[in-house]
């Protein structure tokens, strides 16, 4: 039981590369908001790249400033804010669900222009849910323009939307010192699309964690291949899920990224996968595998260990393994992906195994690709541990 839903157009580490291309066609051909259903998907490298002069690159590590950076950085051509969590209602019922919302600059400089529909911001925004038991998934995804307030983004009071998908500040906070990145939280997450909604509270959350070295996330060999990148690794989360008309409660918990850059993939690399875990022990796990055309990890691959209380632990390519144990085939797309993993990071004492809670969760709007919840257990020390979490596989 899965199909796109009607889409108004349109994934993560380097989707700002797919904006920068395949976003600019799509945003002049879809108008301000409308839903079309979008046939085919671009292959990965068809619209990866794009010229970086006159954007801001991520050269070295910097300051972060809070609330500031929950809002947009225009001089870097693309960034996005990235939800996902798994839930669960009283009644057993599970579910697992994505919200992201994209910023392209679509021009290094703003051009003088009268009309009031012109801008150099376009955005795009992915919905997706999965009701694990029912075994039913649908996918969204919607573009607009950064203007006559169609779509856009602001750090005070925080919000950033495209039409009524938004995520909010439920209790806007004035200037914070540096530092205080909770001051965004609590947050207000709405979307849906035909029999599909989501309506949630992302309360309560462990520090903030910077990736890489103090936020500057490595994404290849080159100057300005790399992104700044932060994340809330495990938020409280409550609300509602509609689906077929029937609104039902959920709790859970929820992990919210947020990166911004210029840099495109680079020749050899052809897709990554992305993993994002949280573990009963109260640690979480996140690991990119940056993929070369010769199928193996490219060097720039790294994660990141986030402790209990909070600390973290920069992991290089070298300090984790990730092997595919089994793959599955689309039966949409006829793309072959992994589908159960076994994780080492001998440092850590982490042995894992994960494989999604649902096998056809792949996303086929403008943009192809495989996003879903998964399932986690293995042990970490001398301790027995579960979990859940989210992988993406793009490049497939």
């Amino acid at each position: 039981m899965r199909q796109p839903l009607s889409t108004q157009r349109g994934p993560r580490h380097f989707w700002h590369e797919l904006l920068a291309t395949g976003l600019v066609v799509l945003i002049a051909a879809c108008g301000p908001g409308r839903d079309e259903l979008q046939a085919g998907s671009p292959a990965l490298l068809d619209v990866l790249g794009g010229e970086a002069t006159g954007f801001a690159q991520a050269l070295e590590p910097r300051e972060f400033l809070f609330p500031r950076d929950h809002g947009p950085h225009p001089d870097y051509r693309n960034e996005w804010w990235y939800v996902t969590g798994n839930l669960a209602a009283a009644d057993g019922r599970e579910f697992g669900y994505q919200l992201t919302f994209f910023r392209t600059s679509l021009a290094a400089e703003a051009l003088p222009r009268s009309s009031a529909w012109a801008t150099r911001q376009a955005y795009m925004a992915h919905f997706a849910l999965g009701d694990l038991a029912a075994g039913m998934f649908r996918a969204a995804d919607r573009f607009s323009r950064s203007a006559l307030e169609l779509a856009g983004a602001r750090a005070r009071p925080f919000r950033v939307w495209i039409d009524d998908w938004s995520m909010e500040s439920v209790e806007p906070a004035d200037e914070a010192p540096s530092g205080s990145a909770q001051a965004v939280l609590p947050l207000r997450v709405r979307a849906g699309a035909e029999e599909v909604q989501i309506d949630l509270i992302l309360g309560a959350a462990k520090p903030v964690v910077l990736h890489g070295k103090r936020g500057l996330s490595r994404k290849g060999s080159r100057p300005g291949s790399a992104s700044y990148y932060y994340s809330f690794t495990r938020i409280d989360t409550s609300g509602t899920v509609t689906v077929g008309g029937i609104r039902t409660a959920v709790e859970g918990h929820s992990w919210l990224d947020r990166e911004w850059s210029t840099s495109a993939l680079e020749p050899q690399q052809i897709g990554w996968d992305w993993f994002a875990l949280q573990l009963d022990d109260g640690s979480e796990l996140m690991l990119y595998v940056m993929r070369r055309a010769d199928g193996g990890a490219d060097g720039a691959s790294s994660g990141t260990l986030v402790a209990p209380d909070g600390s973290s632990e920069y992991l290089p390519t070298e300090a984790f393994s990730v092997q595919v144990l089994e793959r599955w085939v689309s039966p949409h797309s006829g793309a072959r992906y992994p589908a159960r993993w076994r994780i080492e990071v001998p440092s850590a004492r982490i042995l894992l195994t994960v494989q999604p809670r649902l096998a056809d969760q792949e996303i086929e709007l403008a943009f192809r690709y495989w996003e879903g919840s998964v399932e986690v257990a293995g042990v970490h020390g001398d301790t027995r541990v579960q979990g859940l979490g989210f992988v993406e596989l793009t490049g497939y």
